[in-house]
């Protein structure tokens, strides 16, 4: 770990008093520092929601992090028409050049899913062919290593649409759905198929149809392997992604559904899988009529229950594939899915303990259009509690790091990710990591400890010195990049109405930009959005 000096800790200690209850008292010069980013330890300034302010606070809770030229945009067409510009962006709007040529030089990312899996399950089973250990050993290495680089390509393509895409909402919101619908990359070969999950399954409808992406994921491999309904079968029942389906995708931990829900609901995924074979499997003609495929998703009616099923108090009758849909259209339409999702969305985009007036209204907009993702958002973004002061949302490390890479490197486009993939593990929240289905928690009490807050400090002293390890291509040979310099007199120009005076007086000490920036990116005001 990188070590502060004692001047650089007086700085940060002198941005707010500290909470002391929890911290040791043998390291108090860091545990101050540390308690200036603890949100509720001090207070952020409470102002008047002015149009400038507002704004600001606007940008930061739509997407990853206010930057000037988001900020000029909504200045020219006002929060609503920008609110509304941002609902109708497309899923294949491309980037600024800069960015979309790295996504576009990608290899693997943007082959079949199909075909990326069928290589590696050749791999797979020829790594152990070799009668010598040591290339055994090495096959296995290459192995997992190859499956690294094609994760590695869905990261770096996800942070270049993070950082630098204009349609924020989208960007924030495809996050939020990928949580959501969370998908653990070490389970399986789920490493190989992320990249078309983001892109088929998940931001097609990131703005659509909550009843569309919630049937997109359904068939989608990643989902079937990662919650293990490619072994659902007849006669050999596996409840997973059935539970989670009811728990965690739709209805919510108190949605009214029962363990014989969660029974019924599995039966009717029977024979929802993955086919990794290019034929069919052999059938019987009565059934060859219902077997259905998509790339790596198979329908195999000979795995199918076809008895009925008592789901919800509902009578779904043995008729196949279809089955499925039957249950997604009850459970978009029931009460209990349009509460849970609503109040999920206004917490991690607005606050901890959402205003239920909002969560109120966003849930009648969604029941009134069957779960229409756009109309269950304005709700949320157009009302006076999302541009205001209160409540103030605690950033989690994502947050945090896109925050900071936005506004520290506007323009500047990174060439290497692995640093930012590195820095979120460290934080605790890597992009892909989670590997339970209930997702990242997006509340405070997860991310506020002194651990997570002296991590931040130390990325936020790289930042504050360049990060110049993000600019460097991660190619063998590539030139090395000119030093990075944040413009800290246009930034601070931008945040100065937004910093409490304390921030204001503890930031005039610092004597290089390098500091400026590190106290300003560890100061109880950049913690919270």
């Amino acid at each position: 770990m990188m070590r502060w000096s004692t001047s650089s800790l007086r700085y940060m200690a002198s941005l707010t008093p500290i909470c002391t209850d929890f911290i040791p008292s043998r390291r108090r010069l860091l545990a101050v520092a540390l308690g200036a980013a603890l949100a509720g330890c001090a207070g952020v300034p409470r102002r008047e929601p002015g149009d400038r302010l507002a704004q600001f606070r606007g940008a930061n809770r739509i997407g990853w992090g206010a930057t000037r030229g988001q900020l000029d945009q909504i200045a020219i067409l006002g929060w609503r028409n920008y609110v509304e510009k941002q609902l109708q962006t497309s899923a294949s709007a491309p980037l600024f050049a800069a960015a979309q040529v790295q996504i576009d030089e990608l290899p693997n990312i943007r082959r079949p899913a199909l075909d990326l899996v069928m290589e590696f399950d050749e791999l797979r089973r020829n790594q152990d062919s070799s009668p010598i250990e040591a290339e055994r050993i090495a096959a296995r290495q290459a192995y997992q290593n190859r499956m690294n680089a094609v994760a590695g390509e869905a990261a770096h393509r996800r942070l270049l649409r993070v950082l630098y895409a204009d349609s924020q909402l989208l960007e924030h919101i495809s996050a939020f759905w990928f949580n959501h619908f969370n998908v653990h990359q070490f389970k399986h070969d789920v490493r190989v198929l992320l990249a078309d999950y983001e892109e088929r399954a998940l931001r097609p409808h990131a703005l659509g149809s909550f009843r569309s992406i919630l049937g997109a994921v359904a068939r989608h491999p990643a989902m079937l392997r990662y919650l293990d309904n490619d072994q659902n079968a007849n006669n050999k029942i596996n409840e997973n992604y059935a539970r989670e389906l009811l728990e965690l995708h739709t209805l919510g931990v108190d949605g009214g559904y029962t363990q014989r829900d969660v029974q019924e609901l599995a039966r009717v995924l029977t024979g929802f899988g993955v086919r990794i074979q290019q034929e069919p499997p052999r059938l019987p003609a009565r059934l060859e009529g219902q077997y259905l495929r998509d790339g790596l998703f198979e329908f195999n009616p000979a795995r199918h229950d076809y008895g009925d099923k008592q789901l919800l108090g509902r009578t779904i009758r043995g008729s196949g594939a279809g089955e499925l849909d039957q249950v997604l259209d009850l459970l978009v339409a029931d009460p209990s899915t349009a509460r849970f999702i609503s109040r999920k969305l206004a917490v991690y985009f607005l606050s901890d303990d959402p205003p239920p007036a909002v969560v109120d209204r966003m849930a009648r907009a969604f029941q009134a259009t069957g779960g229409d993702i756009k109309a269950t958002l304005r709700p949320l973004l157009l009302s006076s509690e999302f541009v205001s002061s209160k409540p103030a949302k605690f950033k989690d490390p994502q947050h945090y790091l896109f925050s900071a890479i936005r506004l520290a490197f506007e323009g500047q486009v990174l060439q290497n990710s692995q640093p930012l993939t590195g820095w979120l593990r460290r934080m605790g929240q890597g992009l892909y990591d989670r590997q339970s289905p209930d997702g990242y928690p997006s509340t405070a009490s997860a991310w506020n400890s002194a651990g997570q807050l002296a991590v931040r400090f130390e990325i936020a002293r790289q930042i504050g010195g360049g990060a110049t390890a993000i600019f460097r291509s991660p190619v063998a040979g590539a030139a090395k990049p000119a030093p990075v310099k944040p413009d800290v007199a246009q930034i601070g120009q931008r945040l100065a109405p937004h910093l409490s005076a304390r921030t204001k007086a503890a930031l005039a000490q610092a004597d290089t930009p390098q500091l400026w920036l590190t106290l300003l990116l560890s100061s109880p005001e950049f913690m919270v959005r």
